[in-house]
């Protein structure tokens, strides 16, 4: 069963998430040939202060 872990800026509704989570499970289904119910998928939410790149956070910027 994968299980795909998704960390992302916090701020995406709740019908962002909804689609986000079907485009995964489907595309995995395509790719790997599982049915959807094997497919669980994890989302974190990460704020801006706590998530950096090149030294510089990301509410800095």
């Amino acid at each position: 069963m994968p299980t795909i872990h998704v960390e992302m800026f916090e701020g995406r509704t709740l019908d962002q998430r909804r689609k986000l989570v079907k485009e995964i499970t489907e595309g995995t289904c395509r790719a790997l040939g599982c049915p959807a119910d094997a497919v669980q998928i994890i989302l974190t939410d990460i704020k801006k202060e706590n998530w950096a790149e090149a030294g510089k956070l990301f509410s800095d910027t």
